[in-house]
């Protein structure tokens, strides 16, 4: 096992890189917030859009704290280290994700069966008096242009450093313009008279909130669990596994074999328990078989072969 953990040189830059970008969103989405906040009045899908912006914060700050931690050495204490501490800010995030959902969700619906008729007003600006729901999607307008871009610049970076934090973050940015275009509808719902039409646009955005809350949610629960490793979309095993067992099958003295890998943050720790042939040169079979797995990926951190006389069905 190595000392500590940092990324490979080819990848340092990229994840200077991301710990900028994600500085810049905080930055932003705080901004993002104030302009909801001043601007909302008393449309529902705007408060919604609020919440979502204040969620929207999670994230990156996760992401950053997890980044100042995740690379100290291992220690009596933590013998295997400070990488789990990345799984613990991803659960963070999915966990604020749903239960923000569930509200929102609520909040609408409660509103919706009370039959609240919400009314937008006027502005004065520079003495003019404006409606407001004009104002309202100037803004929505404005501090999602940005969003679209950073989400669209995070999610290659997840996919290279293996970053479940930042994939989720990319995901919340989509999550942001598509509600602010229900937002919008929703404003022009109300100014057409349609009082259910802010309601209902809030409880479709709760939905998305919802839908990405528990996905990520139930990943990271189960990451937390040493489910296998997943890809960055979690739908299939990561392609690694199949690799790692590749090598081990082409071992002439590995007779059978029985493979476990867990995900530990951004890396991998397991092993394998293997049946060798003969018990000759055993361990310079198990250094070398090390090195050959080793090789394939940097997410490989931890990789441990145990000789058996047998493969139990628990191993």
């Amino acid at each position: 096992m190595k000392s500590n953990f940092e990324y490979p040189d080819d990848l340092k830059d990229e994840f200077e890189r991301a710990k900028k970008i994600e500085q810049f969103s905080i930055v932003f989405l705080i901004f993002t917030a104030w302009v909801m906040y001043v601007t909302m009045g008393n449309s529902q899908a705007m408060k919604t859009e609020w919440v979502d912006d204040i969620l929207s914060l999670m994230p990156p700050i996760s992401f950053l704290i997890a980044s100042a931690i995740y690379t100290r050495g291992r220690n009596d204490q933590f013998p295997y280290g400070y990488h789990r501490v990345v799984s613990i800010a991803y659960l963070c995030s999915a966990f604020s994700l749903f239960i923000v959902g569930g509200f929102v969700f609520t909040d609408a619906l409660l509103k919706l069966i009370k039959a609240e008729h919400p009314t937008i007003g006027t502005m004065v600006v520079f003495g003019i008096p404006i409606w407001q729901g004009y104002i309202m999607i100037l803004a929505l307008i404005v501090t999602n242009i940005p969003i679209v871009i950073l989400g669209r610049m995070k999610l290659p970076l997840a996919r290279k450093l293996h970053e479940k934090n930042l994939h989720t973050d990319a995901q919340m940015n989509k999550a942001d313009w598509m509600t602010a275009l229900a937002v919008i509808f929703g404003i022009i719902g109300i100014g057409a008279g349609l009082w259910w039409a802010d309601a209902v646009a809030a409880i479709a955005i709760s939905f998305d909130i919802l839908y990405d809350g528990f996905k990520n949610l139930k990943q990271a629960v189960f990451d937390l669990m040493n489910q296998v490793p997943k890809d960055p979309e979690h739908t299939k095993n990561d392609p690694l596994l199949k690799k790692i067992s590749e090598v081990l099958g082409r071992e002439e003295w590995i007779k059978e074999f029985s493979l476990r890998i867990r995900e530990e943050g951004h890396v991998y720790f397991g092993e394998a328990f293997v049946v060798p042939r003969t018990e000759q040169r055993i361990l310079q079979n198990i250094r070398k078989t090390k090195a050959k797995v080793s090789l394939l990926s940097w997410l490989i951190y931890d990789f441990n072969l145990i000789p058996v006389d047998r493969i139990e069905t628990n191993q």
